[in-house]
Parts: C-alpha cells; structure tokens; sequence
C-alpha cells in the first residue's frame, strides 16, 4: 500500500524531473551561451536547434522526451495509481515549463508531453503525431503543429480511452502546452512567427 506522503512524494520527484533543463544545459556546454536569449526564449528542441545546430535540437528533442517517459513510468512502477500517475504526467509537464532550477521559465512542454503520452495514450500520440508532421510540412510552422496536436490529445485520449485520470492528464496538458505557446500564437496572428 502506498501512502499519502509517498505519493505527494512521487509527483514532487516527477515535477523534478521534468524540470532538468536539458535544452539549457546543452547549449550552455556548446559555449552558446543563454537558450533563453534566442527566439521564443524557450529551452525547446527548436529553440536550441536554432542557436546550437540540428544534432543539439534533436538531442533535446530525445532527452526532453524521455524525462517525460522516465516521470509517469516511475509513477507507475512505484503507486500503480491511475491518479497519482496522471498528477505525476501532469508535474513533469508543469516541471519543464516552469523549471525552479531556471526561475520558471522553461521550455514549451511539447516533447515532455511526447514522452508522457508514448507511455499513457501511445496510440493517441501517433494520431497527433501524424497531423503534426503534416501541418508542419505544409505550413513550416512548428509552433502551429505542436498547438494543434496538444489541443487533438484530449480528444483522441477521449475516443479511444475509458479513463478519468487520463483524460483529465491529457485536457490539463494540452492547457498547459497552449498556455507556454501563447507568444506563439499572439506572433502566428501577427504573422511574424518563424518559419523553420
């Protein structure tokens, strides 16, 4: 049995997790200094790609991605709780974005999020994941991609899953993810944001 203190504990760890700032961190070793004086200022795979070059975004990309994986399925191993792992999903997501090791500022949470619902809702994910890739071949906007598959999660979550705790993961999610792009989209209205 898994106590209250123990899964208080296990979301805590989680939001840690999320919170290493790997984009940070790589950039920082590159010698090119501050990720977070580039573009959007996120600690992002695109971001970073931008001021550190393809290999470094990707390498973010992967490492982003697997502190998502490593987050929910250390939630999962230990409680087995359907609860404690959608608020595990949900600290790590909230851990990259608002990261205490950078002030709160981090990345916008698309890769965690890729890493989190691989493990949760993996056939969800492909759906998304098929219309991200061709939004962003159409339009050359990562930022619009990513929006648009945050915002389709909950709903595949919802058609293809009978669970609460996921959905309420997915939905909360996907807030969070739109909430980091807000400068993303304030620019894609504007018409100023970046094509890659």
């Amino acid at each position: 049995m898994i106590y209250m203190m123990d899964k208080i504990l296990l979301v805590v760890a989680a939001y840690l997790i999320g919170s290493i700032p790997f984009g940070y961190l790589i950039v920082r070793g590159k010698g090119r200094g501050d990720i977070r004086e580039t573009g959007s200022g996120g600690t992002g795979a695109t971001n970073v790609s931008r001021r550190a070059g393809k290999a470094a975004g990707v390498l973010t990309l992967l490492l982003d991605a697997a502190k998502g994986c490593i987050a929910v399925l250390i939630a999962r191993t230990v409680s087995g709780d359907d609860w404690v792992i959608a608020a595990a999903a949900i600290a790590a997501l909230v851990g990259h974005i608002f990261p205490v090791w950078l002030g709160f500022r981090g990345g916008k949470g698309v890769a965690t999020g890729v890493g989190i619902f691989l493990v949760l809702a993996p056939i969800a994910l492909l759906c998304a994941g098929v219309i991200f890739v061709a939004i962003v071949l159409l339009t050359r906007f990562v930022s619009f991609g990513s929006i648009t598959a945050a915002v389709l999660i909950p709903v595949l979550v919802w058609l293809q899953y009978d669970s609460k705790s996921l959905l309420t993961a997915a939905i909360v999610g996907a807030a969070l993810i739109v909430f980091a792009h807000r400068g993303n989209i304030q620019r894609l209205v504007s018409g100023t944001e970046s094509r890659i």
